[in-house]
């Protein structure tokens, strides 16, 4: 026998419809013959109802303006140490100067070149201590 936790989870897939043709059939034949099952099945839809008499109000015409608006003005998108008198600052700021510059990426186009010499180099030495 299915527990309850079963039942209310079959008796959701059944209301959502989320089952394929041969399990729903066989939901509808429990309906018939499982009063637990059916019971489970109409507390669900009634529950589920309350979703469909709801109505939507409309967004305004602003309405992103209004969102963030509201995450700007959260604690966390405020720096440290200012109230509100300087107003929110950007979390993001600008890069004071370029990423590349440093590493391989600042030798531009003869990176290739540096890299092969390097390789031949660790393989030479590799060799010379592999002899010894």
């Amino acid at each position: 026998m299915a527990s309850e936790s079963d039942r209310i989870a079959r008796a959701g897939d059944y209301v959502l419809g989320l089952m394929n043709d041969a399990e729903r059939e066989r939901a509808e034949r429990d309906l018939e013959i499982d009063p637990a099952f059916h019971d489970a099945v109409v507390r669900l839809a009634e529950r589920m109802h309350v979703f469909d008499r709801v109505e939507k109000p409309a967004l305004p015409a602003n309405h992103w303006a209004l969102v963030t608006q509201r995450l700007a003005e959260l604690p966390q998108m405020r720096s440290v140490g200012l109230g509100n008198e300087a107003g929110p600052r950007p979390v993001i700021r600008s890069l004071s100067r370029s990423p590349y510059g440093v590493g391989v990426h600042s030798l531009g186009g003869r990176r290739g070149f540096v890299v092969a010499i390097v390789l031949i180099a660790v393989f030479a030495l590799g060799y010379l201590v592999g002899k010894l």
